[in-house]
């Protein structure tokens, strides 16, 4: 039976813009400034408007470009001047809010700063709000007691679901544009629009409206990929691809056991249960072993995106930047949620809490975030950190609560190294059953996962060098001869990280 659209419903411009209660309290709170780090300026300015006309308080903007707008007719080249607008502010009487738009470049002019204090410091009574917006925003010491930070969260499911239908009500108007989705997939396509701002959303609509005249199913796989392509060049998070024809795990029973069962918190009896949707494991072990495949196979059983917190985008030289950049990135995850937050080598993130006399206390006061989001988060945000070096990780990380659970992937062991050989000769056009198995499992003794797939890949690529018929145990052999094995190079290294380990952690295997 063929599923026919929806039926659409035009909504009203500020209907469920989420929740206000925060903002609206801060204003009656009479905080005089507020500041509020975001790009998506517009979604910020209908949430003032619609307070103000709750609370009927004059609401009015500023831009460098626009001047003062909103109520009276203002002089465009006076208001367009910082001290002029301050001035202006600072003469009105009676409450009123005013939204001033990428105003931080004139934080660094004293004047400036002093005329925002004085205004800080009016009468009690007259109950002028400053709303200063930008996406990042230093406030001048001189103002920090007298300023009140507001969050403007990602959009939820319900403002970017409005968002599709109002985007297409607005550009049907003279055109002959089709709506092809049922609501099955109108929540897909929300979901593969979390984690974006309002504007880029309406952006991403309009594009694939404009493109072919419809929004039907093939614009599904369009919405992803220009996620994936935004959160690229904006954010620390990489979204990966976990598709079923990825590489599964050999060996790792407990882990897997483990992964089966948790994935139940996400059911709704265990709602109902008061059970909370698990919170993350941390992998450790020998490096090789399939940490970091561990991660993606979560994410593929699970059915959910995966992000990687990419540890060389999240570091920047000028203060404060990696402090908001680690905020931005943990409030993407949790927009994107359901999710797994993937950070690989979580060590070399947050070593031992950090150095203050290395980096001014950066990684220590990172750290702290982490931590505090970590115990306090709400949404489905599974991390799943991985760690080579046990001595590195701190002791705060380790503690039960953090995690669910800590594992330790070890070297493989007979049964797993089978597996492993099977999956990867499958993987390239060969059949383990023609293979002695039994000797290549005994004579990789020692090796990882990924020394196992090396030795097989370079056979494969001696075989196609040489035009060789076909590949033969003895070629297999002679690759894993060549290949040292990093419990063999390493010997002493490894042995202290499998002793420390086995009596810390849960074994995976």
């Amino acid at each position: 039976m063929r599923k026919t659209p929806h039926r659409l419903r035009q909504v009203p411009a500020f209907a469920k813009l989420g929740p206000l209660k925060d903002l609206r309290l801060l204003i009656q709170s009479r905080y005089p400034i507020l500041y509020v780090e975001t790009h998506d300026e517009e979604r910020l300015a209908q949430r003032l408007a619609q307070i103000c006309g709750e609370l009927r308080m004059p609401f009015l903007t500023w831009s460098v470009s626009q001047g003062l707008q909103g109520g009276e007719t203002y002089s465009l080249d006076e208001t367009r001047q910082p001290l002029k607008l301050l001035e202006q502010i600072r003469a009105q009487r009676g409450p009123a809010l005013y939204l001033l738009r990428d105003f931080h470049p004139f934080l660094a002019e004293p004047a400036v700063v002093r005329s925002l204090r004085e205004i800080a410091q009016g009468e009690l009574g007259q109950l002028v709000t400053v709303v200063l917006c930008s996406p990042a925003i230093e406030l001048p010491i001189e103002l920090r007691k007298v300023a009140a930070r507001y969050r403007l969260q990602l959009p939820a499911p319900e403002e970017l679901r409005q968002c599709v239908l109002e985007t297409f009500h607005q550009l049907k108007r003279g055109r002959n544009l089709r709506y092809g989705l049922v609501e099955a997939q109108l929540r897909q396509l929300v979901r593969n629009l979390s984690g974006m701002t309002l504007s880029e959303a309406r952006r991403l609509v309009t594009s694939c409206l404009l493109d072919d005249g419809a929004l039907d199913a093939a614009d599904l796989p369009k919405a992803m990929a220009a996620k994936i392509e935004e959160l690229a060049e904006s954010s620390v998070l990489e979204l990966q691809g976990v598709d079923h024809e990825s590489v599964p795990l050999g060996g790792l029973r407990r882990l897997r056991e483990w992964l089966h069962r948790y994935q139940a918190g996400y059911s709704e009896r265990a709602r109902q249960l008061g059970l909370r949707p698990p919170r993350g494991v941390l992998l450790v072990g020998v490096q090789g072993c399939g940490k970091s495949l561990a991660a993606k196979a979560i994410a593929r059983e699970w059915g959910v995106p995966l992000a990687r917190l990419d540890p060389s985008r999240l570091f920047d030289k000028y203060i404060g930047e990696s402090e908001r950049n680690l905020r931005n990135a943990l409030e993407t995850a949790e927009a994107l949620a359901p999710i797994v937050l993937w950070i690989d080598e979580i060590e070399k993130v947050f070593a031992a809490g950090g150095s203050s006399e290395a980096d001014a206390g950066l990684s220590r006061r990172l750290f702290g975030s982490f931590l505090t989001w970590m115990q306090e988060r709400e949404g489905s945000v599974f991390v799943a950190a991985t760690a080579n070096h046990i001595a590195s990780l701190p002791p705060e990380l380790l503690r039960k609560g953090r995690f669910d659970e800590v594992f330790f992937i070890d070297l493989p062991d007979s049964q797993a190294r089978r597996e492993i050989f099977t999956i990867h000769l499958r993987l390239r056009q060969q059949t383990p059953e023609t293979f002695d198995l039994e000797t290549l499992v005994r004579d990789s003794e020692g090796f990882s996962g990924a020394e196992i797939e090396q030795a097989v890949v370079s056979a494969l690529y001696g075989l196609v060098a040489e035009g060789a018929p076909h590949l033969t145990d003895e070629r297999l052999r002679a690759e894993m001869q060549r290949i040292i094995p990093l419990s063999r190079s390493h010997r002493e290294e490894v042995a202290t990280l499998r002793r420390m380990a086995r009596e810390r952690f849960v074994p995976a295997e």
